[in-house]
């Protein structure tokens, strides 16, 4: 591990448009006109136009290549194009890749995008229905064959080793999925708009795979998200206060497979994401103390705990009293739980928000933001700053 303090990256780009479509269980169209909708969104709020643009980068999920979303979007020449691997790890990572060729000079503005039908196509929760040979699926062999065949399942592993190694129960989770539909209960972007829960409700959810109930599960939905990068200094004479990226990490921990990391020494944390969370410390100068906000990806709710003692919020096993206290602002868009499941695009779009201060849950004085990707996987994470 090196012991650089910087990395060269961060105070140099900064994201300045964001953008989506609705989100929704059923669309009514495809893949492409969601992601140009979303692209044309955030172009729109950067103040910028499509033959501005000369950088694209995605999600190797996603069906929409960059060169297919640039013709339909009108955008011309690209110098830069790229794609990030697993799933929802690859949220923080599309805009990491983009603050680099900013850096760098390869490109001067960078759309990010992901758009998917996930409600009314494919559905990730419907579980393995086929895979092509690879590495990857010879690797979820070991799994799938016990009936391990669905997201929820995989986390369910980890889920119950957490509450046994910590004599807790499964409503800690509950705390998580509480908060999130406080927030989307006042987020009119969101789907559970206007419909919070309680304990009690979360306790009465079905179960899924136990400790796993419904409610903590996020959502399906169709919908696209958009984010564009750009260099701080242009950033300066566009129409919306930058969100500076002060810092961006990728993490894979020893022994990572996607989402069945079963065969590790403890299972109790996401050492994928501690290794996200020193980069980003020691990259950025910054510790839990100087977080206003925390964006965290909650596919399932027992991994937002382990996220925050992977942050060094609190200690192991004490992340849920911590959610409980609200002693940081965690998800205040809903979350994928309570607002949409965009693969985690629609938390860095809030994150973009509470740094301008124009989130609809507005976190006063927001000036520093963790943003983390989806866990289980090789992930990724970003801390957003105000200019100054």
């Amino acid at each position: 591990m090196s012991v650089r303090t910087r990395d060269g990256l961060g105070g140099r780009a900064a994201v300045v448009g964001i953008g989506a479509t609705e989100f929704s269980k059923d669309s009514g169209r495809s893949e492409l006109r969601l992601a140009v909708e979303a692209v044309r969104a955030a172009l729109d709020d950067a103040g910028l136009t499509p033959g501005d643009v000369d950088g694209m980068v995605t999600f190797t999920m996603d069906t929409s290549p960059e060169i297919t979303v640039a013709q339909a979007t009108g955008i011309g020449e690209l110098s830069f194009f790229s794609r990030i691997h697993y799933g929802g790890g690859a949220a923080c990572a599309t805009v990491q890749q983009a603050a680099l060729a900013v850096a760098t000079g390869v490109a001067e503005v960078v759309v990010c995008y992901r758009a998917f039908n996930e409600r009314s196509g494919r559905r990730f929760g419907s579980g393995v229905q086929h895979r092509e040979p690879s590495a990857e699926g010879a690797a979820l062999g070991w799994a799938l064959p016990f009936g391990l065949l669905t997201p929820a399942s995989w986390v369910a592993m980890a889920a119950q080793r957490y509450l046994h190694a910590y004599g807790l129960s499964p409503g800690a989770f509950g705390h998580v999925a509480v908060v999130d539909r406080k927030y989307a209960a006042t987020n009119p972007a969101a789907y559970f708009h206007g419909r919070p829960i309680s304990l009690a409700e979360h306790a009465a959810s079905r179960w899924i795979v136990e400790p796993l109930r419904l409610l903590d599960c996020c959502q399906e939905t169709d919908g696209g998200q958009a984010i564009v990068v750009t260099s701080v200094e242009r950033a300066r004479d566009l129409p919306n206060p930058p969100a500076v990226i002060l810092s961006a990490a990728q993490g894979a921990g020893r022994a990572q497979e996607q989402m069945t990391s079963f065969y590790r020494d403890d299972l109790t944390g996401l050492p994928e994401m501690g290794v996200v969370a020193r980069q980003l410390w020691r990259t950025s100068g910054l510790g839990p103390a100087d977080i206003d906000v925390g964006i965290l990806y909650d596919h399932f709710t027992p991994f937002v705990l382990m996220q925050l003692e992977e942050f060094g919020f609190c200690g192991a096993g004490e992340a849920a009293d911590f959610v409980a206290e609200e002693r940081l602002p965690v998800n205040t868009h809903g979350g994928q739980l309570g607002e949409a499941y965009l693969h985690g695009m629609n938390g860095i779009a809030e994150g973009v928000r509470q740094v301008r201060g124009t989130a609809v849950n507005q976190i006063p004085q927001a000036r520093r933001v963790l943003v983390t990707a989806g866990t289980g996987v090789p992930t990724s994470g970003l801390v957003l700053g105000a200019e100054g």
